[in-house]
């Protein structure tokens, strides 16, 4: 593990729900969707279940991606700008029998809000720990999603959504078209 849990988590949930933004149209069609994505990414606390809190959690993803296209002054001014104007509030807590770890708004605090706010303390770790490096964009060139590197090495190109395998088959295929000839 290269960070803390809870900020490897909120950097994976972050890049996730940017991408539900992306090019291959709406991830986040329906408040069901929503509800899908609140259980994939272990959110807890507070989810209305409502089209006004899934409008507020679209309405994040622009912000949170200018963060991978954002030099270091612009981020730090991003996070900066998150935390206070949702009033965060750094604290140690334990839940649901997770190791403890910081919550920076009340668990009651709109969904919105908590994943705005968890996502600017992710990022405000790679700005302490000088890795902004691991945010990049998928070398796919028919994508636009956004990834997190978490691997050793910093090797990872591709986001999750099939473009490796994609580049792969490409790849595969200009070889063995280059043998024939």
């Amino acid at each position: 593990m290269l960070f803390a849990h809870d900020t490897e988590c909120s950097l994976v949930a972050a890049a996730a729900l940017v991408n539900t933004g992306g090019s291959d149209g709406e991830g986040l069609p329906d408040v069901a969707a929503l509800d899908e994505f609140f259980v994939a990414h272990a959110y807890s606390g507070r989810h209305e279940h409502t089209d006004a809190e899934l409008e507020a959690v679209r309405e994040l993803r622009p912000r949170l991606r200018r963060l991978w296209h954002a030099d270091t002054d612009e981020i730090v001014a991003i996070v900066n700008g998150l935390l206070r104007e949702n009033d965060a509030l750094p604290q140690l807590i334990t839940h649901d029998d997770e190791p403890y770890h910081l919550h920076a708004v009340p668990r009651d605090a709109p969904l919105a809000v908590r994943m705005a706010v968890e996502a600017a303390m992710a990022m405000a770790d790679l700005v302490r720990s000088g890795e902004l490096s691991r945010l990049r964009i998928c070398d796919h060139p028919e994508c636009d999603n956004v990834l997190v590197d978490l691997s050793k090495n910093r090797s990872r190109r591709f986001c999750d959504a099939g473009c490796g395998n994609r580049a792969a088959v490409t790849a595969y295929r200009a070889r063995k078209a280059a043998a024939r000839r």
